[in-house]
């Protein structure tokens, strides 16, 4: 008799993080069963430092070849481009949902058993995404509001009164504890239903790294989906490990930059950009009097070298040399 459990494909993209992805693979073992027939499909995006023989060879050392593959691509053609290369191939063996996990994550027992029966139980959901523990033993925030020109000033400011004005404009709230719909999830761990791609396609791999679940998310709610917080499965997410994103005082990645101007652009067009902009500057210009007076902007010693001037910048140059332009044609 052939199982009812629905099937689910895990899609797990790797950069030179072969130890993380094992230990994310660990956790799975004992979950297998709940993926009804689907697959563990790791993505490695041409890490070029033997990333994937290690994992072919822990695969069959531990004997998981019967639920777990490695595909090597030819590029690095970021987050996106890899998740849409394995849901490529996940597809046309029919999975009930595809779920989209990091390298740096381990599962807990029961966390893909419950958004499975979840999705099962909610028809009109498109998208969920699990709580996530972070590696200080606290939760952090997975379940979030879209970006927006006011969340931008809400972002720079940092100011309390303001936030409290702002409150509906917060990207990310405290965490809570029980499942609610929302606009967006972390792409960390988060599943789709396999309809989902039917309707709106793959996931816009023109965003590197950052954003692109964002798009995605939103795309999916304006689709007529709704998109879910499930905090019954829980996931620890070591933030930044794959990325150094969380490196106090680094500085940030290009990529960054791109991603959000092109979720601005996309969404909001040229204009809500620059209207963004701004405001982000009139909120940073804030927190730094702020810090500058010891009226308190506290953390601010930890933002990325140089922020200011390269997201501003960043987005100047990039309307100046007809970068910006060509996005907002694109969406046109």
């Amino acid at each position: 008799m052939q199982s009812t459990t629905p099937k689910t494909w895990i899609i797990i993209v790797n950069y030179r993080t072969a130890k993380l992805v094992s230990d994310c693979l660990d956790s799975l073992e004992s979950e297998i069963d709940d993926l009804g027939g689907g697959r563990v499909l790791i993505i490695d995006n041409d890490s070029g430092d033997g990333s994937v023989e290690k994992l072919q060879t822990l695969i069959s050392q531990k004997e998981w070849g019967s639920w777990a593959d490695v595909i090597a691509m030819k590029l690095n053609g970021g987050f996106a481009y890899g998740n849409n290369a394995g849901i490529q191939i996940a597809m046309p063996d029919e999975p009930d949902y595809v779920m989209l996990l990091n390298p740096d994550t381990v599962v807990r027992h029961g966390a893909l058993a419950a958004l499975v029966q979840f999705m099962e139980a909610k028809p009109q959901v498109g998208i969920a995404g699990s709580l996530l523990e972070n590696a200080e033993g606290g939760v952090d925030c997975s379940a979030h509001k879209i970006h927006s020109p006011l969340s931008e000033l809400d972002g720079g400011a940092r100011l309390g009164v303001l936030s409290r004005l702002l409150q509906k404009y917060t990207v990310s709230d405290v965490p809570q504890l029980e499942a609610h719909p929302c606009d967006w999830v972390s792409g960390a761990s988060m599943i789709v239903r396999s309809s989902v791609f039917e309707d709106i396609g793959l996931m816009d791999d023109n965003y590197f790294l950052y954003f692109e679940e964002v798009d995605f998310c939103w795309r999916t709610k304006k689709a007529g989906w709704q998109v879910w917080y499930v905090p019954q499965s829980r996931v620890l997410h070591l933030e930044g490990a794959s990325t150094g994103i969380k490196e106090p005082a680094k500085r940030r990645a290009g990529y960054w930059y791109d991603s959000r101007r092109r979720f601005f652009i996309k969404h909001y067009g040229l204009l809500g950009l620059l209207l963004a902009d701004f405001l982000w500057a009139t909120g940073r210009m804030i927190l730094l009097l702020r810090a500058k007076l010891g009226l308190g902007g506290s953390g601010i010693d930890n933002d990325p070298k140089w922020f200011m001037f390269d997201l501003l910048w960043g987005d100047l140059k990039s309307i100046a040399s007809g970068k910006a332009w060509a996005v907002s044609r694109e969406n046109k």
